[in-house]
């Protein structure tokens, strides 16, 4: 029986795409879906980082975990990915930048004194969007990885479901477009469910990029909100196109925002709580198909 705090604790390290803590990482995912009786394949990438993000190389490569098993295709994949960044402000600080920014355009029309105060705390903030490796990315995303092997454990061995463990998802989604354009036969009429970031506190919260039977199901069953649309950057957003459906489940607050991507994002202040509730909707859902 797996101890899912031992492991939490070993993925939880800072992983940034290309560190060494990220290839371990990468060998204890494989270990323990090949221990699941899955049959990995490793996809290779590169790619260009966002270009919102500072202080990344020009190129990243990466590596994409795909694993199924020999004698189903998956009509689901549960997606999470399994790298980390840390940077110098929190995803909520970010997010307010970004929102000074918007306001401070729009202002531009209005009130030019105004905007201009915004416009400059916007790109003060926003001009921190720096990349490093500071920040075990408990919650983000070791949190979402341990949810899919809950999920995975309380499955039978034939259900037809697949998992995808995305690389360099912190610089832009780079390993999810790669899969998006180099693997698109994988999802052809399947379902992808990410996860990105499961909370203990919080409420739950579906971001439906391609609508469908399954991400429905996971919401009502997860008791979540259904958004169509959300300022968040999941590899859902690259992974839609290519699905017959396509959903990101995520469960957190303010206090979540407050510590992702900063070195507070630690398996100390997480007890897996969610992951298990997650984990045990997402599996309810996967049965009755």
């Amino acid at each position: 029986m797996t101890d899912y705090g031992v492991l939490f604790r070993e993925l939880a390290v800072p992983r940034l795409a290309g560190t060494p803590n990220h290839l371990r990482v990468r060998a204890a995912l494989r270990r323990e879906l090949e221990a699941r009786g899955f049959d990995v394949e490793e996809h290779q990438f590169s790619g260009r980082p966002a270009r919102a993000l500072f202080g990344t190389p020009r190129e990243v490569r990466g590596v994409n975990l795909t694993a199924r098993r020999a004698t189903v295709r998956p009509s689901v994949w549960l997606v999470a990915h399994y790298d980390s960044k840390g940077q110098p402000i929190s995803m909520l600080v970010r997010l307010l930048g970004s929102l000074l920014l918007v306001l401070g355009l729009a202002g531009l029309v209005v009130d030019v004194m105004t905007a201009v105060v915004a416009l400059g705390i916007g790109l003060a903030l926003v001009a921190q969007n720096r990349v490093t490796d500071n920040s075990p990315g408990a919650v983000d995303n070791a949190s979402a990885l341990i949810t899919i092997l809950m999920a995975i454990d309380q499955l039978p061995r034939d259900a037809a479901v697949g998992v995808v463990f995305p690389d360099a998802e912190e610089y832009g989604l780079v390993g999810a477009r790669a899969l998006a354009r180099d693997r698109a036969e994988l999802f052809r009429d399947a379902a992808i469910i990410n996860l990105d970031g499961i909370d203990d506190v919080g409420p739950a919260t579906v971001f439906a990029h391609r609508p469908g039977p399954v991400g429905t199901a996971v919401a009502r069953a997860l008791e979540a909100t259904h958004w169509r649309w959300l300022p968040v950057i999941v590899d859902g957003i690259a992974l839609r196109r290519v699905g017959r459906e396509c959903a990101t489940i995520l469960k957190g607050g303010v206090a979540t925002m407050m510590i992702v991507h900063s070195p507070q994002d630690t398996v100390d202040r997480v007890r897996l709580d969610g992951a298990a509730r997650v984990a045990a909707g997402l599996a309810r859902v996967l049965r009755d198909r």
